[in-house]
């Protein structure tokens, strides 16, 4: 066997093994139903299929307060034609539905025949590609073993600061498989880990409580959360939290913020990263619509969109219509050059697929969206760009925010901010907002750091009522002046 596509064809088999053999169906029952759907016109079709396996855990006051356990399994069958969407899903899989389905998507079109091709191998669309382990994450650890990894992380929190009153820490995961078929006979399969660790404390000295978080996670098995990565997250949680009782309110007005490294990425994904999706732009949604190869952020910001990256949570061998992920480049030096693409709006668009397109589940249509979104490193060291502060706020870490698509107006809370005088930090601030527009903010970098980081894993992106896991990514910037919401 070549050893270049062995990893794809056992991802097909472990797919092959979980969504047809047990239903008593395989590659040629879908490609029936494929058939079925193009006896009239369309421009295209897929099945996907998904079998999905989750665990969560939960602890509070050092008791294990929930545990949850749940398989689902179904598949979708969608028909395009125009810029017309027709689809169907059913969580049962069987020849019959899978008719049933085909019949009721035809339904978009009422004329002519279209055309599928019937029989053939698989053609698989990655390549050999393995960017994490086709492992069952949740079995690396059995549940006893998931329980005291909690109980040593409250353990830890407690230990670490008398001061620390309550710790809230949650372990989940989910073992995803999922199988695609094209009408253009293109039959792919993805295995995907996922796993997430999460803790929140809150701090209580003189009447006054604060919260710190911190957590991680990836493609990877639970096994990968040691004692010492543990520690590293609880040090991190108490650390926020010990630093927030000291907190005075945060100033408002205009002024120069610099942003820290890593999960203020955060800002870049909804600000920027949603307008540059391909669905807001192929419809003039976007504020971003119409500008490629023009100038629209300050020289020396590049951003890309990279599905890629080994283990990380916003990555996938393919994507959930069967083509590889890419790292696409979406602004280069200041300039706009690219968006991120599923097949629908890439011929539309007349432009290629990258690999963006992504879903919920089986039971959701899919769409444009991002992976991993990040900007590339500057040559400034961050204590450089703090330094360069005559007075301003330096937001080192980031809470919730949101973002208006078409204007790219947002609004973000800082979890972790300070105030800087004269280059010099001088006290940590609580309750600082950020806001401001997207495109604007981007011709307003003037330093970026040499310390590009990626978010510790715990993206969650929402899109049209679908939320897909993402990563995101920065270096230090400074940006000249925002609009800072406070509390003082």
């Amino acid at each position: 066997m070549n050893t270049l596509t062995e990893p794809t064809l056992l991802r097909l088999d472990e797919a092959r093994r979980l969504l047809l053999t047990p239903y008593g169906i395989d590659e040629f029952s879908l490609q029936r139903a494929l058939a079925r759907a193009f006896e009239h016109k369309l421009d295209y079709a897929d099945i996907y299929l998904q079998y999905t396996r989750s665990e969560g855990w939960s602890l509070e006051e050092g008791l294990v307060k929930s545990g949850s356990f749940g398989i689902e399994q179904g598949f979708g069958i969608r028909a395009v034609e125009g810029d017309k969407t027709a689809f169907a899903y059913s969580d049962d899989i069987s020849e019959a539905r899978l008719m049933e389905a085909a019949v009721t998507v035809r339904a978009i079109a009422r004329q002519g025949r279209g055309h599928v091709k019937l029989g053939g191998a698989a053609r698989p669309a990655t390549g050999g590609r393995s960017l994490y382990g086709a492992v069952d994450p949740l079995s690396s650890l059995d549940s006893a073993a998931k329980v005291a990894l909690l109980q040593r992380a409250d353990a830890m929190a407690r230990a670490k600061d008398p001061r620390v009153a309550q710790v809230m820490a949650s372990l989940s995961g989910e073992y995803d498989v999922v199988m695609v078929l094209r009408s253009d006979g293109m039959l792919a399969a993805d295995v995907r880990p996922l796993v997430r660790f999460s803790l929140s404390v809150i701090a209580e000295q003189n009447g006054r409580r604060e919260t710190g978080s911190a957590g991680g996670g990836g493609r990877f098995p639970l096994s990968e959360f040691t004692e010492a990565k543990v520690q590293e997250h609880v040090d991190e949680a108490v650390r926020q939290a010990l630093l927030n009782l000291e907190s005075r309110p945060a100033p408002a007005g205009e002024m120069t913020v610099v942003l820290g490294s890593g999960w203020p990425g955060i800002l870049l994904h909804e600000a920027i990263g949603h307008g540059l999706e391909g669905d807001f732009n192929r419809k003039g949604s976007s504020a971003f619509a119409g500008q490629l190869g023009k100038q629209v952020a300050a020289k020396g910001v590049t951003v890309l969109d990279d599905g890629t990256l080994d283990n990380r949570r916003g990555s996938l061998n393919m994507d959930d219509e069967g083509h590889p992920t890419q790292r696409t480049v979406l602004i280069e030096d200041g300039m706009l050059v690219n968006y991120m693409q599923d097949s629908l709006n890439a011929r539309l668009m007349k432009r290629q697929p990258t690999g963006n397109a992504r879903r919920e589940s089986y039971a959701h249509v899919p769409m444009p969206r991002m992976t991993n979104t990040y900007m590339l490193a500057g040559d400034k060291s961050p204590e450089e760009i703090v330094a360069s502060l005559d007075r301003g706020l330096y937001a080192v870490n980031f809470g919730g925010g949101q973002v208006d698509i078409t204007s790219g107006k947002f609004v973000f809370s800082a979890s972790e901010a300070w105030w800087v005088e004269n280059g010099k930090l001088q006290y940590p601030v609580k309750g600082a907002t950020l806001i401001g527009n997207g495109p604007d903010a981007l011709t307003r970098v003037s330093l970026i750091g040499s310390d590009m980081r990626l978010d510790p894993g715990v993206g969650t992106c929402g899109k049209e009522g679908q939320s897909v896991p993402v990563g995101v990514g920065q270096p230090t910037l400074r940006i000249d002046g925002m609009t800072v919401g406070g509390t003082g």
